[in-house]
């Protein structure tokens, strides 16, 4: 199944906040992307129905699967060395962020890879 790119950013967020604060409810996810509660609660209940996330039924505590988990890093990952990339070409740091943000959900793992690679060979040839 092919994740949405909504998924994505709330199992993101989800690993975001869960480093951050050490605990995620949906109200952390609702303040932090600035939705309302009920459109989180949805976003929940579907990503909990499909075995992205689990949800403790006492206290609201919001956790990833090993497969939410796995699509969260990716993301998050993708988001870092695009926004990154964009920087150290010259971008401001507001709009790389909002450019890698929108470019992390659409580009492919082949390019993505491609990208990794031009910045190490960069990296190493600037460093002699």
């Amino acid at each position: 199944m092919k994740m949405q790119e909504s998924g994505e950013n709330y199992l993101e967020t989800i690993l975001i906040l869960k480093q951050e604060k050490g605990y995620v409810r949906s109200i952390d996810i609702a303040m932090k992307l600035d939705f309302s509660k009920p459109s989180v609660s949805r976003a929940m209940s579907l990503l909990r129905e499909n075995g992205y996330i689990t949800m403790d039924q006492k206290e609201g505590w919001i956790e990833l699967t090993g497969s939410g988990r796995e699509i969260a890093e990716r993301i998050y990952e993708r988001h870092q060395v695009i926004s990154q990339w964009l920087m150290d070409l010259g971008v401001a740091e507001k709009t790389a962020t909002a450019d890698a943000c929108r470019i992390e959900h659409v580009i492919s793992p082949e390019t993505f890879d491609r990208i990794k690679e031009h910045i190490a060979r960069d990296k190493a040839a600037n460093s002699h």
